[in-house]
């Protein structure tokens, strides 16, 4: 009879005679490395495809928001929705709490009946679309406590439309520099700087001009998702990453600065 090795690479005679077909130990743990390597090298192309489906979610979310702006303006006598449920960056005390696209504090809205009382639900009533898929951030109680469900809205509409307390367009039409190709509307905004609906950007001459009021998010690759007034997404890659400890700080790194330096050249910049 002949040794022959079993699965545990243990000597056994086969009592036929006959040589059996075994793998070695040693053979398994090439293959186990081999299958090991090559689930190193699948993970980050598979990271990046759930990245990238993520932010082709995200884009069609924005140019939807965008597509219901106009549909509003529209059926408004060619007026813009109104964006002023709005709070003070630094007390967070409201400035005002006025018929709004979306009312509502980000962090604490545990029910979609914020977004349901926005005057864009008529032509948006789908939940998931206010929400980023790449967006984990989770309700918070007013005690501060977390929860595990996720937030209703990730997206905040620019000051720069239809909003009182800000240099901004109320009509459609009227939409002039940077234009309706230019003019950033919704835009996908930092989880840990979001608060009320509306997206806060300084007018450069001003003096707060080099400060972050609200953060844009950095969910998608260092980079974020923007409408703008002719319904077209754009997704902008940060110089400097993002964090929400930049709210209403200055942008005293060079990179930082060029990014807010892009959002201000796509805003109102006058009451006139």
């Amino acid at each position: 009879m002949d040794w022959v090795m079993d699965s545990r690479g243990m000597p056994f005679r086969d009592p036929s005679g006959r040589r059996t077909a075994a793998f070695t130990l040693v053979e398994l743990l090439v293959v186990i490395a081999v299958i090991g390597i090559l689930a190193a090298m699948l993970l980050p192309a598979l990271a990046g495809a759930k990245r990238e489906a993520q932010t082709s979610s995200c884009r069609n979310n924005l140019r939807q928001l965008g597509i219901a702006l106009q549909s509003y303006a529209t059926e408004h006598d060619d007026a813009l929705p109104p964006n002023n449920y709005v709070y003070d960056v630094e007390s967070k005390d409201p400035l005002q709490r006025s018929d709004s696209w979306a009312p509502g504090l980000a962090p604490y809205d545990l029910t979609y009946s914020n977004l349901q009382a926005g005057v864009l639900w008529r032509y948006l009533a789908t939940p998931q679309t206010y929400h980023c898929p790449a967006d984990k951030s989770v309700v918070l109680l007013e005690n501060g406590q977390r929860t595990t469900r996720l937030r209703t809205r990730s997206y905040n509409l620019s000051q720069a439309v239809g909003c009182d307390v800000a240099p901004s367009y109320k009509k459609f039409t009227v939409i002039g520099p940077p234009g309706p190709s230019g003019l950033f509307t919704f835009i996908d905004t930092h989880e840990d700087s979001i608060f009320d609906s509306v997206f806060g950007t300084p007018v450069p001459d001003s003096d707060y001009g080099d400060t972050w009021f609200d953060v844009p998010g950095n969910r998608h690759g260092q980079a974020a998702c923007l409408a703008f007034a002719d319904s077209h997404v754009e997704k902008w890659r940060w110089k400097h990453p993002k964090s929400g400890a930049q709210f209403f700080t200055q942008a005293t790194n060079v990179l930082d600065r060029a990014d807010l330096v892009r959002l201000q050249t796509s805003i109102k910049l006058s009451y006139d």
